[in-house]
């Protein structure tokens, strides 16, 4: 903490610039009105500094890591996050083959940060030129937890990873930056955390992995991007996780779209009612139930013309299937009613089958309400 950075009080409401320090632990924050404020230093969280992004130049002898004040891939116009418990924090830059280091600063945990909320952000450059600006994506962390990351983009099923490394707690980290031509290759992509505290006991997180289909057109449209702690610019925000629980996968493969249609129709062909019995051995009777909750599961909105074309069209079905089996016997259900269904089966026997007989079927088993057809 120096003069000139921007702080926010821990507990209390506000904050300001800092103006100077009074011994060791206080520090003289002016507020918007001008009043200086001594207040603890361990009460107060920067949310903004003016060497935010320049970073430090490797130390002398090593290849693998610096740190760096805030990340070097990070805006000071970008680290505000006001009203909330959002704060830019000493950030790691990983260079070469090496793992990610953590940091020796120790950030300060959040009331309220022990949940897991984490959300992949795209931000234009020049919200005035959304046709044609450049983008920059972000890992936004507003967590008490570090985080492992892995920032993929996919083709089917191949996929490249397009950043990888740690975020620390309560931070947001550019991913990558990209211009409007390469939005295509943005369409599906993925991010891969895993949680955890260093130095510190906390509650395990399971492994995340969330898919996402972007939706390139939103990029061409300035309604899309909304005001947000995280930015003082407009951004498109996707959930990553929130509250625990991972975003559900909303990138669905033509492969498995298929996969689930092919399986639906079988599931509607073996709950199909069932209209057809056999019965007997070689002189099997067949009964056909034309009985239109028989045929139908649903028949809201149907007519009743609309339900009869429906079971004549069922009648000639089975009339054709077997129509070329001598001696058959297939006795159709229709039921007694206002006897409508009958009169128009006996009329299509007579123009369509005039070879075949029909009779009344055994009162004993089916009533009034059925015809037995011989086919001839």
């Amino acid at each position: 903490m120096k003069i000139g950075d921007r702080v926010r009080f821990l507990n209390e409401v506000g904050g300001g610039v800092v103006r100077g320090f009074k011994g060791k632990d206080v520090v003289l924050v002016e507020d918007a009105d001008g009043f200086e404020i001594p207040m603890s230093a361990r009460e107060c969280v920067v949310i903004d500094t003016d060497d935010y992004n320049k970073p430090k130049p490797l130390a002398s002898g090593s290849g693998r890591s610096s740190v760096t004040p805030q990340s070097a891939n990070q805006s000071s116009a970008d680290s505000k996050k006001t009203g909330t418990n959002f704060e830019p924090d000493v950030q790691l830059v990983t260079r070469g083959a090496g793992a990610p280091q953590i940091s020796a600063f120790k950030q300060p945990e959040m009331r309220g940060g022990d949940v897991l909320n984490v959300y992949l952000a795209f931000v234009p450059k020049d919200i005035k030129s959304v046709i044609t600006t450049p983008f920059e994506s972000y890992l936004v962390n507003d967590s008490n937890y570090f985080l492992y990351y892995t920032y993929l983009a996919g083709e089917g099923k191949a996929w490249t990873v397009c950043a990888q490394g740690l975020v620390e707690p309560n931070t947001k980290l550019l991913l990558e930056e990209f211009e409007k031509a390469e939005l295509n290759e943005r369409e599906h992509v993925a991010i891969q955390l895993i949680a955890f505290k260093d130095g510190r006991s906390f509650a395990m997180k399971p492994a995340v992995s969330v898919e996402f289909r972007i939706d390139v057109v939103k990029f061409y449209k300035l309604h899309t991007f909304q005001e947000s702690d995280f930015f003082d610019t407009p951004s498109l925000i996707y959930d990553v996780v929130r509250n625990d629980v991972p975003s559900k996968q909303v990138y669905v493969a033509a492969e498995d779209l298929q996969e689930a249609l092919l399986s639906k129709k079988n599931v509607d062909e073996n709950t199909k009612p069932q209209t057809i019995i056999k019965r007997g051995g070689q002189q099997s009777v067949i009964e056909v139930d034309l009985h239109i909750t028989a045929l139908l599961d649903e028949v809201g909105g149907m007519s009743n013309r609309e339900m009869l074309n429906y079971q004549l069209d069922k009648f000639r079905e089975v009339m054709e299937q077997y129509k070329a089996k001598r001696e058959q016997r297939i006795v159709f259900i229709h039921g007694k009613g206002d006897g409508i269904l009958r009169k128009a089966i006996l009329d299509e026997l007579k123009h369509t089958y005039p070879t075949c007989r029909h009779q009344d079927a055994s009162f004993q088993e089916y009533g009034f309400g059925a015809t037995m057809i011989t086919i001839k």
